[in-house]
């Protein structure tokens, strides 16, 4: 199989593996942000809600293995590795300059974005945070791997002092496991909306204090500078090394946070701890589920209909990101249909699911019409309208 694909849509070359890792990153985000809306159920461990069957409890267990804390550093890596090709890309064809001010002009979008989302949809977001991200790391794109590497390590090293000390400290002012849910069923359009844009200064800087995403966007842009996921088959044995490497990190890191309040009952302060270890293994599972996609492509034969569904998604992540904030505020939120008031944790996983492939099937039909992700046009006319 060759690295690249054609897309009908742009006639561009892509890359499946990114885009499959993107479509793929979507099903994540969405199981990782339903439960934050099941407000009727007691608090579990952290962002969990405690589980009343043992499918709950299974799926809770599964979650904080696969989802948690690893969707985020996956979103992370796929967009530092995304700045590499947008600057690449436009260098070739202008200058260094120009591409800075090119991706500089994108991420500020992406903020805009993202402050829309939040404030007017009520959406969690992501968009400004990894905007803010970008723009901080501009001038990263002009380095070289070397460097790049002593900016990983130096920005994990940080994270590895704070993080976990935080956490601690966290749950022993919490005074319980798990962390309160925010809404209460008495919410309403006007007042959620007044709150959230007052807060959206505030949403960004939370994320990038409590859940850091910058050495994974690093470790996205050490990615793309070796060109890992665009040509896999020239790297099978790196590919390999991190992905069986950060994804048995991630599963380890994993562990302590599983068993707390089940088998093993810490102090508050040791379980702050343990999410903190969790937080920064998942940088980790976000590097080694990229790599494992790079994986699957290298060894594919054949792009079955699944297969296709899940790429035509992720060439428009960005639009169908926004489609599944927007309905999972309207589905479960007390501003719209309430749902978040009587699903359960596994009813909650089974509505997410079937959410994603609802919008998959919806994904394929652009795909074979050729219609483009609305807000992916919209995005590439405002980053490239001075540029023709």
């Amino acid at each position: 199989m060759t690295e690249l694909y054609t897309d009908n849509v742009t006639k561009k070359k892509r890359a499946l593996s990114l885009d499959l890792a993107r479509g793929s990153m979507l099903f994540l985000i969405i199981l990782a942000h339903v439960p934050l809306f099941l407000y009727m159920i007691e608090p579990g461990v952290i962002t969990k809600v405690a589980g009343s069957t043992p499918l709950d409890h299974f799926l809770n267990v599964l979650m904080e293995i696969i989802v948690d804390n690893r969707a985020r550093p996956l979103f992370a890596v796929l967009f530092g590795y995304g700045l590499v090709m947008i600057y690449r890309k436009q260098s070739e064809r202008k200058s260094a300059k120009e591409a800075t001010r090119i991706v500089k002009r994108r991420c500020w979008y992406l903020i805009v974005f993202g402050a829309i989302l939040a404030g007017v949809a009520g959406g969690q977001d992501i968009l400004m945070t990894y905007g803010i991200a970008g723009l901080l790391l501009v001038s990263s794109l002009k380095k070289d791997n070397s460097k790049i590497k002593k900016y990983v390590l130096i920005s994990t090293i940080l994270c590895l002092l704070y993080i976990p000390i935080f956490w601690g400290g966290i749950l022993v002012g919490n005074q319980s496991y798990g962390l309160p849910v925010e809404l209460t069923g008495h919410e309403t359009y006007v007042n959620t909306m007044l709150e959230r844009l007052i807060a959206i200064p505030i949403i960004p800087l939370f994320t990038h204090i409590f859940f850091p995403i910058i050495p994974s966007v690093l470790m996205g842009i050490w990615l793309g500078n070796i060109n890992i996921l665009m040509k896999p088959q020239n790297h099978i044995k790196q590919l390999k090394q991190l992905t069986i490497g950060g994804l048995t990190i991630s599963l380890v890191g994993a562990i302590p946070l599983v068993l707390i309040n089940d088998v093993w009952f810490p102090s508050l302060f040791n379980a702050g701890l343990a999410y903190g270890i969790h937080i920064l293994t998942g940088f980790a599972g976000g590097i080694g589920y990229a790599t494992l996609f790079g994986l699957f492509e290298a060894g594919m034969k054949y792009q079955g209909v699944i297969v296709k569904a899940i790429a035509a998604m992720g060439k428009r992540s960005l639009t169908f990101f926004v489609i599944h904030e927007v309905f999972i505020v309207l589905l479960l939120s007390p501003i719209a249909l309430n749902l978040g008031a009587y699903l359960t944790v596994t009813t909650s996983v089974l509505l997410g699911s079937i959410m994603w492939i609802i919008t998959l099937s919806v994904a394929s039909f652009m795909e074979r019409r050729q219609i483009e992700g609305p807000l992916e046009t919209y995005m590439r006319y405002l980053t490239y309208k001075k540029y023709g």
